[in-house]
């Protein structure tokens, strides 16, 4: 695959020659940044890259970019842009695909440096894509960017925020489309995995004409992909639970205490009339379970009689007994593994010149998305203790549990309600953006356009085989619905009670723009060039919840509504000087500068600047660095989002549920994340070997002002002891969260949106690319590499939270060192590439403070091994095919992981892949 980091002689051939020939790197564009030697008498077009708005022929910049092309992208196999980003050695954390079924929404995302989707900005031709996905709608959708329009993705490894605005921090991906395409093309593409499922097929024709006035470029693509299923992986057919002492634990297949034929819990406190303040149990008071005695310090503590607890029961098999590991439900059975999706792109994109110095231009999408997911059948509690009623005391309820619990016993009670079949999750969301403008020139050669952006996403999301717990609970009350009868959960008894939730939402994006760029003066080292621009950007989301579901009758906590918008005008102008040139060891050295102004609604006016440089020493050596601010705006959702229930993954001492139930929203004080960043870094190709280039490039990032929520695992052993009991109450962490644990074991907190803290990451990305001749065949290699040097999140107490070789239970991983290899052989009609991926060994998050309480408290490092070729059967027809994953690694386990017993976010969830595809062009 094709990539390279952009230097002039780099630049001048991917983008003037179009030969995009440069060392492949796992999908990438590596480093060929040193001068092959243009002469002086070559005239170079001037041309604009990511990260700048001066257009110029000399297009070294003091930041690093990445190009990947359109053939690179086809070659891998990839139907969707997600498939490629998400495999470079700069992304980390968690990025959401086809592997994530516990939330996705069918989401497609890239995340740079880890520091979240959020703070990567995606363009498409240089202008901003509308949000998209389902909701109110914050980070675009990458299913939305057809893959077979592509004709290169520009990747800014550098904070951009005084160029672009908001969420460029950890750096920008700049997605150019087919603008000038003659002819007709189309791919046909199928693949399956090694297990016979994932299958994925995909069609797509472009077509184009240029003319004396312009050109029209016309594409559609359609995409199906198939599912695979937890229960067919042995690594994920059910959900891996650990028990046993510290230091000697061991596995075994466990689930949920949600379970089939329900579960009971009874009351340790029945039979106790409390005689404390505020009717708090009082040392002394004592019931049927036990009693309150002193614990030492003169507050009570609850003991039980000997032989005597309160009753932990399973109705598993139609009659209960006490509840063991085997009767928890195995709930990965029913889950996806890889979601289903189907998908249908349509894109235009068009000139027309309007006269000699002024051109129409115009640009459209529309995507169609239909996505599923699937999870277990729903896991259903009772929020208010039932009160016990047997027949046999003159109620209404069964006496099956009168030889475990009491008549009048306030009982808890959990069920997976399988009788009713699995959650089946669906999306439907499209997506539109339309592009119209002028560009144009005037006479003394500046540049000009003017430009209106329009986006708008819409999705309507259901979610089945949901049941009304609270008209259950109404139910039982009134003695109409008896919840300890196997048979009141079946057939006819519980229809009434099933309902689908359907949630709508949508966002818009509205933007006018113009933008002036040119030559200021000619200096003594060269021409002073300058762009200067206005932009006015208005964005609005909102999402409508279920009406059931918004007023928390489906037993989760209730969802609120989302609504909001706000908009905001910027001015910005940049400036590039050039200092010296033909000195000794200063062959060419650029001064760069760009300062934006913004002021928004919602939250007033400030500004940000960058500044950069570069240096040439000498022919094979160049030198860049750059030091900025930049900023990202809280987004609609993060302002407005109404507060929503989320499931997080937790280990914790108190309880043996690995879920946590936590309380999310937004919060419509937040103000603006704001970053410090510095990069640095150097370009050499040595003259005396050919072809060979290399570049090591450091970032530092400091964010400050987080817009964040402090991880789930940590908030819950920071709050809560090994006996359920709260701690550290007296800092703002504990005070926020509100935790507690309920007499089911599960684990409660709030987890809102706050301005924490901070966030710090810094590290280095060495490139190396070798394109040389042997055997009579073309070769190239190539080696991406990067380092993670820091990544540590502050919370609002000023505690440091460290990531860096870390994988967690929700937000990634944080590899230390992650590197990919390729190697292309070309003939004169067919070449075949060979790539490998290693991600190091890391530690889980989970068990940072406590290794021996943990089976699996680290992961080994991983290489995934992929091999692909094509062949020019004739002219116009080429046949290509590959293997991914040919070794059919598994992904690792890990105590306190995500999902799937791993981390589909980060590792490979499939095994070994194959594809092929037919081209024809003409």
């Amino acid at each position: 695959m094709n990539s390279m980091t952009l230097t002039a002689s780099a630049i001048r051939k991917s983008f003037i020659a179009i030969a995009a020939s440069s060392v492949a790197l796992s999908g990438f564009a590596l480093a060929e940044d040193a001068a092959e030697g243009n002469t002086a008498e070559e005239k170079v077009e001037r041309i604009q890259v990511t990260g700048s708005r001066i257009k110029r022929a000399d297009l070294e910049t003091s930041s690093p970019v990445t190009v990947i092309d359109a053939s690179a992208i086809l070659a891998s196999g990839a139907t969707s842009i997600d498939d490629i980003l998400q495999q470079m050695t700069s992304t980390g954390g968690a990025m959401v695909n086809a592997a994530v079924n516990n939330g996705s929404g069918g989401d497609a995302s890239i995340n740079l440096r880890g520091l979240g989707s959020n703070r990567t900005l995606v363009l498409v031709n240089g202008r901003r894509m509308i949000a998209s996905g389902t909701g109110a709608a914050s980070t675009v959708d990458l299913n939305t960017i057809p893959v077979s329009m592509i004709q290169r993705v520009e990747v800014l490894k550098d904070g951009a925020s005084a160029i672009y605005g908001t969420d460029a921090i950890a750096g920008v991906v700049n997605v150019i489309l087919k603008r000038d395409f003659d002819g007709f093309e189309m791919n046909v593409q199928t693949g399956m995995s090694g297990h016979g499922d994932a299958d994925e097929s995909s069609i797509d024709f472009t077509i184009g004409n240029t003319f004396d006035k312009g050109n029209v470029v016309i594409n559609a693509q359609y995409t199906k992909r198939g599912e695979a299923s937890q229960a067919d992986r042995d690594f994920s057919n059910c959900p891996i639970a650990e028990t046993g002492a510290s230091g000697d634990k061991s596995l075994y297949c466990g689930g949920s205490s949600y379970a089939q034929g329900g579960h009971v819990w009874g009351d340790m406190n029945f039979g106790i009339t409390p005689t404390g303040p505020e009717d708090e149990y009082a040392i002394g008071d004592s019931g049927e379970y036990g009693e309150y005695v002193d614990n030492g310090e003169g507050k009570a503590k609850f003991q039980y009689f000997d032989g005597k607890s309160e009753a932990d029961l399973s109705g598993r098999g139609g009659e209960y007994h006490d509840f063991e590991n085997d009767d928890k439900y195995n709930y990965a059975k029913d889950s996806y593994l890889y979601t289903p999706m189907e998908r249908l792109n349509l894109s235009f994109s068009g000139t027309y010149e309007l006269s000699d110095t002024i051109t129409f231009f115009s640009e459209a999408m529309y995507s169609k998305r239909w996505s599923e997911q699937q999870m277990a059948p729903q896991p259903i509690w009772n929020n208010s203790a039932w009160e016990y009623k047997p027949k046999a005391d003159g109620g209404f309820m069964t006496d099956d549990l009168l030889p475990w619990v009491k008549s009048g016993e306030e009982l808890s009670y959990g069920r997976r309600m399988v009788e009713s079949g699995s959650r089946d999750f669906s999306q439907v969301v499209d997506t539109i953006r339309l592009v119209v403008g002028l560009e144009g020139e005037f006479s003394n050669g500046w540049t000009w356009d003017a430009s209106y952006n329009k986006g708008k996403n819409d999705s309507v999301d259901t979610l089945a085989n949901l049941h009304n717990i609270g008209s259950i609970n109404d139910a039982v009350l009134e003695g109409d619905f008896d919840p300890f009868l196997q048979s009141s959960w079946e057939g006819e008894s519980i229809a009434p009670f099933i309902y689908t939730e359907v949630n709508s939402g949508g966002s818009e994006l509205d933007i006018a723009s113009a933008t002036i760029s040119g030559d200021i003066v000619d200096l003594p080292a060269g021409t002073m060039g300058f762009a200067a621009g206005y932009e006015y950007r208005k964005e609005s989301a909102h999402y409508t919840p279920d009406s059931l579901t918004a007023q928390g009758l489906a037993n989760d906590p209730r969802v609120e509504a989302t609504a909001g918008s706000f908009d905001v005008n910027e001015v910005y102008a940049e400036i590039a000087i050039p200092l010296l040139s033909d000195l000794p060891l200063a062959q060419q050295v650029d001064l760069s500068a760009a300062m934006r102004y913004f002021d928004y609604s919602t939250f007033g006016s400030d500004n940000t600047w960058k500044v950069g440089l570069t240096w040439r020493v000498f022919d094979d050596l160049m030198i860049r660095g750059g030091q900025s601010t930049a900023f990202r705006a809280p987004t609609v959702d993060e302002l407005f989002g109404g507060k929503s229930p989320s499931f997080d993954q937790i280990v914790h001492p108190a309880t043996d549920q690995t879920q946590a139930e936590v309380t999310v929203g937004g919060n419509p004080n937040l103000t603006p994340e704001e970053a410090d960043i510095t990069t640095v870094g150097l370009v050499y190709s040595p003259s005396f070997v050919d072809g060979l280039s290399f570049t090591l490039d450091y970032y530092d990032i400091a964010i400050s002002n987080t817009i964040t929520s402090v991880d789930s695992n940590y908030i819950a052993n920071q709050c809560l002891d090994a006996n359920g009991s709260t701690i550290n109450t007296g800092t703002a962490l504990c005070q926020a969260s509100n935790i507690s644990i309920d007499a089911t074991g599960r684990i409660k907190f709030d987890n809102g949106l706050q301005n924490i803290g901070e966030t710090n990451t810094a590290g280095y990305d060495i490139n190396v690319a070798y394109a040389f001749e042997g055997f009579g065949l073309d070769w190239k290699a190539g080696l991406d590499t990067s380092i993670l040097d820091t990544y540590e999140e502050f919370d609002q107490d000023g505690n440091a939270v460290d990531y860096k070789g870390y994988i967690t239970g929700g937000v990634g991983a944080y590899a230390e060192f992650k590197t990919n290899f390729n190697l292309k052989a070309s003939g004169d009609d067919w070449s075949a590439t060979y790539e490998a991926r290693y991600i190091d060994g890391m530690d889980s998050f989970a068990c940072k403070d406590d290794t021996a309480g943990c089976y699996a408290p680290s992961v080994d490092s991983i290489v995934y091994h992929d091999l692909s070729a094509t062949y020019d059967v004739t002219n116009t027809v080429r046949l290509s095919g590959g293997v991914n994953n040919i070794l059919d690694e598994e992904p690792p386990y890990y105590t306190g992981n995500n999902d799937s017993n791993t981390d589909p976010y980060t590792y490979d969830v499939l095994g070994r892949y194959f594809f092929v595809r037919a081209s024809v062009k003409f």
